[in-house]
């Protein structure tokens, strides 16, 4: 059965970003004019996703407007002859059915994963976290696809993180079956850098069978007495195998300051009416 439906995950609080994320989703933040989440989505699109469903919470109504209609706002463009801005918004509100459901505590990444199981209908699929953008001409879901089509079992992807950044981080033993594929033994959220398994962290991108439901359900409150998505895995593993992989593409956390402000000036960079202005400033900043 084909991967077709995504899970997108963005019901945080998103405490790192107060007080700007009192009123505002952090998936919201914008990079130069487009949201996070946007890119989020796309990704979804290009990997061959049809039907998404963004768990939210309160205070996130911001996103289903930004996916919306906006006949108000679009009247006012064509009303302008803006056609190239309406032409922008119009296709926003197109891009994919979008499905929402609200975790009405923030109980855990896990137990947002659980809220979508009556959707997904026992089916494969993609869980995609709402503030980390990868980027690469073949998106890291799709990656993580080609790998669940050629053994059919969940795949997780991961990356080498620095030796201080492990306890923010479900973090892997595996065996390696290839140089970017490991068969995964175990998984432990955030511990400590000296109790670590590996360096081999997982980020915000999985495929997973439909049996992670029933593994989520019998997880236990775990680390900041939350359902640990971390916890359903370790159980998955233990009836089935599960693949770690490590994805091609440059990964930015904009959950976190420095990774947002990364974005920023590399997408800044990528705009031929900003990049000459970006590089001069930060010329001028340096010799300052």
């Amino acid at each position: 059965m084909a991967v077709t439906k995504a899970v997108i995950p963005a019901a945080g609080l998103g405490t790192r970003f107060l007080p700007a994320t009192k009123s505002m989703p952090k998936e919201m933040l914008p990079i130069i004019d487009v949201p996070v989440i946007h890119y989020v989505v796309k990704e979804a699109l290009d990997s061959g996703i049809d039907d998404i469903i963004i768990i939210t919470g309160r205070s996130k109504r911001a996103i289903e407007d930004y996916f919306d209609d906006s006949p108000e706002l679009e009247m006012h463009l064509a009303n302008g002859k803006k056609e190239h801005l309406l032409k922008m918004v119009q296709e926003i509100s197109s891009l994919v059915d979008i499905h929402y459901i609200r975790q009405k505590e923030p109980l855990g990444l896990g137990d947002a994963v659980l809220r979508a199981e009556k959707h997904i209908c026992n089916e494969p699929f993609a869980v995609l976290l709402g503030d980390d953008i990868i980027r690469n001409d073949r998106p890291c879901t799709r990656q993580l696809i080609d790998t669940f089509d050629r053994y059919r079992c969940s795949v997780i992807a991961v990356e080498d993180v620095p030796k201080e950044m492990v306890s923010s981080y479900g973090i892997i033993k595996g065996r390696r079956l290839e140089d970017s594929l490991f068969l995964l033994e175990d998984i432990v959220e955030k511990p400590k850098a000296e109790e670590a398994p590996s360096t081999m962290g997982a980020i915000g991108r999985y495929v997973f069978t439909p049996e992670i439901f029933d593994c989520l359900k019998r997880t236990t409150h775990g680390v900041g007495g939350e359902i640990q998505l971390t916890d359903g895995i370790r159980l998955l593993k233990d009836s089935q195998n599960v693949y770690a992989c490590t994805f091609h593409g440059r990964r930015y956390d904009t959950g976190d300051r420095m990774g947002y402000i990364e974005a920023i000036i590399d997408f800044a960079l990528e705009h031929d009416d900003l990049r000459d202005d970006v590089m001069a400033y930060m010329r001028w900043v340096v010799q300052a």
